[in-house]
């Protein structure tokens, strides 16, 4: 018999809260999921949202016999523009000991929502990806990607490389050190610019273990801090960092973008109030991206580096794809 003055729980009621255990339970497994594989997480999710224009895995590859030496090639759904869709070539973090560059998919969602092709490319990764392997291996797997790009429909003349965090450090290295794409025999001027997304770039002594790991080992330490590469005539470089990074300090932005400028190429630090280390690659996924400000800064500087091309580009002849030169060549070079 109930009491005076209470109801009884209607069916709208059971519903909510038949709704909110699936909401816990939900929520306790994607914690759980997240904490073993966070970018897989988001990327399961991200595939979920819809985007205004989808993209198309049109092929994974390996360009060398390491597993992690893999990449994935991503178009814009659609036909392409006159001269081919323009690349991003990107590099995924994880301290230089972990990561997948298959789990970043969102990265070519959002990129192939505003026409930009994505290859994402792995590399080899703790011992066997210590310095300069990283390097070697970006390099052999951008090739790799400009080699491939024109059966894709890809502009390879018009090339952006981008990462976040280690990766970042990766893309850094390529773009004003020529000698990595130069070995691998890529042409002059094919890259275009550099998106950096929490990137090291000033970090000697090494005071993380992932540094130390990672590049401890390297008889010249000065050979791995990008901001000794800096050149008058660097590529454009979008430098981003969030002003809560405790993992890659926001003075890593600073001090390259204030060396570029003094080597006569105008570069700012655009600091994303707020935001940590992850927030940057985060906030690119469509069930994060109310806060828009990373893709606000991004977008823009690629439509200024990498124009709309009114007529077919000239080819860009690229090597026969080989696996990556040995670390310990060049080590020895």
């Amino acid at each position: 018999m109930m009491r005076p003055g209470r109801k009884r729980m209607g069916w709208l009621g059971w519903m909510a809260a038949g709704l909110l255990l699936l909401a816990l339970v939900f929520g306790i497994l994607l914690w759980r999921a997240a904490d073993t594989d966070p970018a897989g997480t988001l990327d399961a999710f991200d595939a979920r949202f819809s985007r205004e224009r989808g993209s198309t895995l049109v092929e994974k590859a390996k360009y060398g016999s390491d597993p992690a030496q893999k990449l994935a090639i991503y178009v814009p759904q659609g036909k392409a523009p006159a001269g081919g869709f323009p690349l991003v070539v990107f590099f995924h973090g994880g301290g230089w000991q972990s990561g997948d560059p298959y789990a970043y998919n969102w990265i070519a969602r959002a990129l192939g929502e505003q026409g930009y092709a994505t290859a994402l490319v792995g590399y080899r990764l703790n011992q066997g990806g210590r310095f300069p392997a990283m390097l070697e291996d970006s390099a052999a797997g951008t090739r790799f990607a400009l080699a491939e790009a024109p059966k894709h429909g890809i502009d390879a003349s018009r090339t952006v490389l981008s990462g976040h965090s280690a990766g970042a450090y990766n893309a850094t290295m390529l773009t004003l050190d020529r000698q990595w794409l130069g070995r691998e025999g890529v042409p002059e001027g094919t890259v275009k610019g550099a998106v950096i997304l929490a990137g090291p770039a000033d970090f000697y002594p090494y005071d993380k273990k992932s540094s130390i790991n990672a590049m401890g080992h390297w008889p010249r330490p000065q050979d791995t801090q990008p901001v000794n590469f800096v050149r008058a005539d660097a590529p454009p470089m979008l430098l981003i960092h969030g002003t809560e990074d405790t993992v890659v300090r926001p003075r890593n932005a600073r001090i390259l973008a204030r060396r570029l400028t003094d080597a006569g190429v105008p570069t700012k630090a655009v600091l994303m109030e707020g935001m940590s280390h992850n927030d940057l690659i985060l906030k690119l996924a469509k069930v994060l991206d109310r806060d828009n400000r990373v893709s606000q800064a991004i977008f823009p500087f690629l439509k200024r580096v990498l124009p709309v091309q009114a007529i077919a580009p000239t080819t860009v002849s690229s090597p026969t794809p080989t696996p990556a030169s040995s670390p310990v060549q060049a080590a020895g070079a």
